[in-house]
């Protein structure tokens, strides 16, 4: 597992072998069960998560009971709920394992500390939320563009592996329709790709 997070840090910096070694020697790798709950809406984060193996979803519960799916993290992503300027703000969102999951747990309490002992770990970082903050600004302005048929297709065509890995109700709150409108869909593109 740790040749994963290998091959990460050394696409986002030029830190030494013995570096990316020193900070793997201090991070902590935890398994986790199917249905754990990581983080509860409401409670305030102190954890960040990079996942190695596994799918962790992301969902919020609204005033009148609606459940809503607003990601999911899988390989090679980082889970993180916090807020800099509000280090006690609770959790608009609860994050849990959809599948036995292999993760890098970090204390967000001792980021600073960490930055601090290896001072191209923050750079690392930055470029990584830097990269995902980009994703999800072009994820959303095509997400409220985009018809359902065409968020589907989006879906299948950049993150095709969550089809299969994802409960269908689950995967249609996070594409913004209905279970029957997802069915339909899959449906009406699984024909439309025979035809072709």
């Amino acid at each position: 597992m740790k040749e994963i997070l290998f091959k990460y840090m050394t696409r986002f910096t030029s830190m030494s072998e013995e570096e990316q070694q020193a900070i793997m020697n201090d991070i902590v790798i935890e398994e986790y069960k199917k249905g754990t709950v990581l983080l509860r809406q409401g409670e305030v984060p102190t954890k960040c998560y990079f996942v190695l193996k596994g799918c962790i979803r992301q969902y919020s519960i609204h005033e009148a009971g609606k459940e809503v799916t607003s990601n999911f993290y899988t390989e090679e992503q980082a889970a993180s709920i916090s807020n800099a300027r509000r280090r006690d703000k609770p959790s608009e969102y609860t994050l849990v394992c959809l599948e036995d999951a292999v993760l890098v747990v970090g204390d967000i309490a001792v980021e600073g500390d960490m930055y601090n002992k290896y001072n191209q770990l923050e750079s690392l970082i930055r470029q990584m939320v830097e990269e995902k903050f980009g994703d999800v600004q072009d994820e959303y302005a095509l997400f409220i563009a985009s018809t359902p048929e065409e968020r589907f297709r989006s879906l299948q065509q950049n993150r095709p592996h969550l089809i299969d890995r994802v409960p269908q109700h689950q995967l249609a709150s996070y594409l913004g329709m209905t279970p029957e409108s997802l069915s339909r869909i899959k449906k009406r593109v699984q024909q439309d790709e025979r035809g072709k």
